[in-house]
């Protein structure tokens, strides 16, 4: 039914590929229109739009080593170093 399209990033210039798969997803969400710019040119824009990211710092509670956080730590709850949370994921 859908096969792939090379088409033309319209801000780099560069040839990329719509899928079959991403034109069904488009089909299924209604999308009328085919996408104009490139992954990495539509992530650039995506995060230009956002600004930039506030991080900060706080103390591990698990092993005490400094965890830097896209969030404000809150007094009553934990904050875990990008290990820790993995290595509680992981045992969850």
């Amino acid at each position: 039914m859908y096969e792939d399209k090379t088409l033309v990033c319209k801000e780099c210039g560069e040839e990329f590929v719509f899928t079959a798969g991403e034109q069904e997803f488009y089909a299924e969400r209604g999308f009328q229109n085919e996408p104009q710019r490139c992954k990495s040119c539509r992530d650039a824009r995506k995060a230009a739009a956002r600004g930039p990211r506030e991080y900060f710092t706080a103390v591990c509670a698990e092993c005490g080593n400094e965890a830097r956080v896209p969030f404000e730590p809150k007094t009553d709850r934990p904050v875990y170093c990008s290990d820790c949370f993995a290595k509680i994921r992981e045992n969850n």
